[in-house]
């Protein structure tokens, strides 16, 4: 819900306005099981924009002639966003105002109390002050309207309302038993912000959390090369820029000198002689299980000999299921089929990334039609083929044969050589660092789009796809401050 909260502000939607219609729906849901004015109500709210939505409720039903009562569990001076603030400065001095914990015996007399303590993204066992609010709305057993999500969904010990208004749609921490009745509310985000990706893919990003001995995770391992060495020179150092740990390239003899000559930054292991041939698989794979990767990429400047096609096929078959994989390029004559997956004891992480020309060879067909139709095919053939598909092309389109999503954040001069290799590489990355595969394609969709926009503001149309690359920490920085000052 953050990421399409962020995507629908995007597209011109306020967080102001989301809250005042999410504060106008609660307040109506509550009118349904209070007795008629005046009659009073508890609310019980935290800081976040769920007791936001709360103490909007509070003003809407002060002026239909209610007398709501607000318990603030926290001080209002750590209320966390704007448009919650703004909520709660409108009703401080319409309604009495509690700060700190409830007592069961002061919420007893009310007919009803309103949760806006906690909201989406709640998990685990609840902490104080929560805690205390939550055992204190239990002990008075007072029938208990929630807002968007229970405090305490997932906790033994949380709230179990009686009815639960939900924001949009029902929320997938959501159980029988634990939810009461649930009743859903459009609150006015556009459609298109489910299905097209926006600056809110950020939130998908795995930032660092600082503890342990490291604090970049996920090491890559690209395997390409051979006719060609720039396609995976590019793909590792998109990696590294992108967050990954380290990046190794294992490629054939006769590109293994010309990849390293791109930077010192990348781990380089020779194979073979001047291609992939299946000679040489028992070994890569060894020194791939060796090498302990988060994600392998593959396919990347490796030339369609049929050799090098069988070797791929090897390869790849032998690592589906045990390591995320991502198959681009010439890798993709290569692609492991359905049945190949069903014998892996783990569900297989595949991701396919075909250009236009690639996903006609590969997968039959064309991407064309409406964006209705669009994404529809690329959701057909994701579930026939088990994987997650990303057909790059204007408007790039996602699909894991379950959702389906688009991107069209471009500039027109990132269609040049080696931008798709950079893509791939961003996603292995965040695969590698444990990303959901169809949230690792959908960030790095936008996040490389990002990239290209920045550099054409001052490449033009002699943008590179190595501009690109070094355009990504900046595009990264950018995205997370704006997703996080956003509220």
């Amino acid at each position: 819900m953050a990421v399409v909260e962020a995507n629908a502000v995007a597209l011109g939607t306020t967080i102001d306005f989301l809250m005042e219609n999410a504060g106008r729906a609660v307040a109506e849901e509550a009118t349904a099981h209070l007795p008629s004015p005046p009659a009073s109500v508890a609310i019980v709210a935290g800081n976040g924009n769920n007791g936001g939505d709360a103490t909007c409720a509070a003003y809407y039903l002060q002026q239909w002639g209610y007398a709501p009562e607000i318990w603030m569990v926290r001080p209002p001076a750590e209320i966390s966003t704007r448009a919650a603030r703004r909520c709660f400065e409108r009703i401080e001095r319409r309604c009495t105002i509690h700060l700190g914990v409830p007592r069961a015996a002061e919420l007893a007399p009310f007919p009803l109390v309103l949760d806006g303590l906690l909201g989406t993204g709640q998990g685990g066992r609840l902490r104080s002050p929560v805690r205390e609010a939550v055992q204190a709305i239990r002990e008075s057993r007072v029938p208990m309207l929630s807002i968007d999500v229970p405090t305490g969904v997932s906790d033994p010990d949380g709230l179990r309302p009686s009815w639960t208004i939900t924001l949009t749609c029902p929320k997938e921490e959501m159980r029988p038993g634990t939810s009461g009745e649930v009743r859903v509310h459009d609150i006015g985000i556009p459609p298109e912000a489910w299905t097209r990706t926006g600056p809110g893919e950020f939130f998908f990003f795995p930032r660092p959390s600082g503890t342990g001995d490291r604090g970049r995770t996920g090491r890559v391992v690209v395997i390409g090369g051979g006719p060609y060495s720039g396609a995976p020179a590019l793909a590792a150092l998109a990696a590294l820029r992108s967050g990954a740990e380290r990046a190794t390239v294992v490629a054939p003899e006769g590109a293994a000198g010309r990849i390293q000559s791109f930077s010192p930054n990348l781990v380089v292991r020779p194979f073979g002689v001047d291609r992939f041939r299946p000679t040489d698989v028992p070994e890569i794979l060894e020194f791939v299980h060796a090498s302990h990767p988060r994600a392998v990429a593959l396919g990347m400047g490796a030339g369609a000999h049929p050799e090098t096609v069988e070797s791929l096929g090897r390869v790849a078959q032998a690592l589906l299921g045990e390591i995320p994989l991502l198959i681009d390029a010439d890798g993709l004559a290569a692609l492991p089929r359905p049945l190949d997956s069903a014998g892996t004891s783990n569900v297989p992480v595949l991701v396919a990334t075909p250009n236009g020309g690639e996903y006609e060879r590969y997968f039959g067909g064309r991407l064309d039609g409406g964006p209705t139709e669009r994404l529809a095919r690329a959701r057909e053939v994701a579930a026939a083929r088990h994987l997650t598909l990303l057909a790059k092309g204007p408007s790039d389109l996602i699909s894991d044969g379950e959702s389906a999503f688009e991107n069209a954040h471009h500039h027109p001069a990132m269609t040049v050589g080696g931008v798709g290799d950079v893509l791939g590489g961003v996603v292995a990355s965040l695969l590698a660092q444990g990303v959901y595969p169809t949230h690792a394609a959908r960030l790095a969709t936008w996040w490389v789009g990002e990239a290209g926009t920045r550099a054409a503001a001052r490449k033009s149309f002699g943008l590179l796809a190595t501009d690109v690359i070094e355009e990504l920490p900046v595009a990264l920085l950018a995205g997370l401050e704006r997703i996080h000052s956003a509220a």
